[in-house]
């Protein structure tokens, strides 16, 4: 019997994109609301109530009102907001996170979906910190840039409608200069970090792909790792996995550039270790399209372990839009 699916807020950018995804599968069936139904609180609580899966593409405090309208004990929850990301009770849906996690998703009755800058940084970061590389009460810096598409339908707007009040033609911005942005702790969290790191988040003019860079002085370190070292241990860390690749050292140090949307489409997610040995320094950069393994693909992802189907289904071709 195929499994019901209701996305809450289907009509979002993350939503649109998960149910593009999804169609075709005849292992589901997609539960939906009109237009006029969608404000119908009572509609809206009885989808949640009945689907066997509810996908949650929602603000944090609407995702939070879903999850209490929620009775059902036998609804399982994918929360693609950042509501949940460090809650007790929730399994962190990043599969490639450790031994151990896919299963721990696929029995999972709540899984929080990682946030795109943060399954970047703590994909970085998380591997090396476990390997001891990293002291977990390091200073670390965070630099990265992303399509205006992270920040939802307001942002595009702003970007792409010349008729809205706050629309700019500006190439480049830095953003949340208060130093709290939403994703830290998060990263923090996940990272296994005791203090909160430096994240300083960017948008650029352009519509989806992101870089997250992870500077690195080397001789300051514990133990003085060099660039191998750090390769070595991401490599090791992702071995064998689909969608999580550290390029060959060779591979990176031929790159006289690098482009933040070079992935756009796919769920998957690049880790480059830049050097300059001599002035020991490494620069480890993840890339990622902020809307697939950064958003839709990575809830398809966790969504096919929750459903006991091949993780590959919906994800082996580039989403196209």
């Amino acid at each position: 019997m195929a499994a019901t699916i209701f996305i809450d807020g289907e009509a979002g950018t993350t939503g649109l994109q998960i149910r593009k995804r999804l169609e075709g599968r005849d292992d589901i069936r997609l539960m939906s609301l009109g237009d006029a139904e969608r404000k119908d609180v009572e509609r809206r609580r009885a989808r949640l109530n009945e689907a066997d899966i509810v996908v949650l593409c929602l603000p944090d405090d609407a995702a939070r009102e879903a999850v209490a309208m929620i009775e059902n004990d036998a609804v399982r929850v994918i929360d693609a907001s950042s509501a949940h990301r460090t809650a007790d009770g929730w399994i962190y849906g990043f599969p490639e996170y450790a031994p151990g996690q896919r299963a721990a998703i696929a029995a999972a009755k709540r899984v929080t979906n990682p946030g795109c800058y943060a399954i970047t940084s703590v994909a970085m970061l998380h591997p090396l910190v476990e390997a001891g590389l990293i002291a977990t009460d390091w200073p670390v810096t965070i630099n990265a840039i992303s399509g205006y598409s992270g920040g939802g339908k307001g942002l595009i707007r702003a970007f792409e409608d010349d008729s809205a009040p706050d629309h700019t033609d500006a190439p480049f911005r830095l953003y949340a200069l208060g130093l709290d942005h939403k994703h830290v702790p998060e990263i923090q969290h996940r990272s296994g970090l005791v203090h909160r790191p430096l994240f300083v988040p960017s948008v650029g003019h352009y519509r989806q792909g992101m870089l997250v860079s992870l500077p690195l002085q080397l001789d300051a370190l514990p133990g003085k790792p060099g660039a191998d070292d750090i390769h070595r241990a991401l490599t090791e860390r992702y071995e064998g996995e689909r969608h999580v690749r550290v390029l060959p050292r060779a591979e990176t140090a031929a790159l006289s550039k690098l482009e933040p949307e070079a992935l756009n489409g796919t769920n998957d997610l690049h880790l480059h270790v830049f050097a300059n040995e001599g002035a020991g320094q490494a620069l480890v950069v993840g890339l990622i399209d902020n809307l697939g393994k950064g958003a839709s693909g990575q809830a398809l992802q966790n969504l096919n372990l929750m459903l006991g189907a091949p993780e590959e289904t919906g994800l082996d071709t580039p989403l196209v839009l």
